[in-house]
């Protein structure tokens, strides 16, 4: 299935093809208009400091490690495909 070869980028550092970007693919997208895309977050530089995330169109990107920086969610049984891991049930703010 094409989807679970779209995720199975979750947690692979990519290099983008156009601009040379590298990161980690932290995060996948599938919008209604059909596009398929990855959030890439880059390594801290020497500094500490951490550069922004982009969001680049899977086909932009070449995967250059072997096997995910961690062990991947499991999004099919449990708590996570459930919906029980993330932000709170309520708010705390006043909304």
């Amino acid at each position: 299935m094409k989807i679970q070869e779209h995720m199975e980028l979750l947690g692979m550092k990519v290099t983008d093809k156009v601009t040379g970007f590298k990161g980690v693919v932290t995060s996948i997208s599938f919008d209604l208009y059909g596009c398929i895309q990855a959030i890439v977050t880059p390594e801290a530089g020497n500094d500490g400091k951490q550069e922004e995330s982009r969001w680049f169109d899977v086909r932009r990107l070449t995967v250059t490690s072997k096997a995910p920086v961690m062990t991947l969610p499991n999004y099919e049984y449990g708590y996570v495909a459930e919906g029980r891991k993330g932000a709170a049930d309520k708010p705390a703010g006043r909304w």
